[in-house]
């Protein structure tokens, strides 16, 4: 038997569950009700009330990633350590919220957050004020980089993790400080890393509409919000479908964009 078949399962899987369902979006996004071609559609996604709702979306995807790369490098990099043998350990507690539904996790963040949560509860017994914590932008904020932030971790620490060791050492001993060696060594040769979890994060936070909507309260409406109401509520799968394309579309070309920094994901050097 030839190797290629083996892929034949994941070939089935992908097509479908990918391709078949992706193929519908876009037949739905092309046609009206009646089943009649049109591209009205996507006139929707530009209309003045959703172009705001857009931006908020990709600022918050953008502010979630941000964070994330802030908080997940250091970790990352400290989780990689070849001084620290608890590395592996500490890594599986950061794969154990993933084990989780992502539900129970945002449902979890509610509990904190609420009104009469956790935090509020422990500000109360220190005889401080409660916050409005729970319907604000920053409780959605915070949602994603909670549920995201082992994307990021990941797959920058399989690529520190995977570093040649030589390569730091021959720079150590031609002189380079430890600023220069992690500066000009260790994180250009992490760029690939980088990318895919800045990939992996941005991709769900800009199409998130769970997290908006449990710890948003309704306030914060991101256009996967829209997306939901169209199929949902509206009952209008054409529209929604044609909001669908064009944003995977838009998180395409900025993929794209963002890939140039490591075009064969092999690093290099950032400046």
């Amino acid at each position: 038997m030839k190797r290629h078949w083996y892929a034949t399962p994941y070939a089935l899987w992908m097509t479908l569950f990918t391709i078949v369902p992706l193929l519908f979006v876009v037949y739905f996004a092309f046609t009206t009700k009646s089943g009649e071609w049109t591209v009205a559609n996507f006139g929707k996604f530009f209309k003045a009330s959703n172009l705001p709702v857009v931006a908020d979306s990709f600022r918050l995807a953008f502010l979630c990633t941000l964070i994330c790369l802030l908080i997940g490098y250091p970790a990352a990099y400290f989780l990689s350590a070849r001084n620290f043998p608890l590395g592996r350990a500490l890594v599986v507690l950061f794969l154990l919220p993933m084990w989780m539904n992502f539900l129970l996790r945002t449902y979890a963040m509610m509990t904190l957050l609420e009104k009469n949560g956790v935090i509020n509860t422990v500000l109360d017994a220190l005889g401080l004020p409660p916050q409005n914590l729970i319907g604000t932008e920053a409780a959605v904020l915070l949602g994603m980089v909670y549920n995201f932030l082992p994307f990021m971790i990941l797959p920058i620490y399989t690529v520190l993790k995977k570093l040649d060791l030589r390569v730091i050492e021959a720079a150590e001993d031609l002189g380079a400080p430890p600023s220069k060696v992690f500066s000009r060594v260790v994180v250009p040769l992490s760029v690939p890393g980088v990318v895919s979890g800045i990939t992996m994060v941005f991709m769900p936070a800009v199409t998130t509409f769970a997290i908006s909507r449990m710890l948003g309260s309704g306030m914060i409406y991101l256009i996967g919000d829209t997306i939901e109401d169209y199929y949902i509520n509206f009952n209008n799968r054409n529209v929604g479908s044609a909001l669908s394309l064009v944003l995977m579309v838009l998180i395409v070309i900025s993929i794209g964009l963002l890939r140039m920094a490591d075009p064969k994901g092999e690093g290099g050097a950032l400046w």
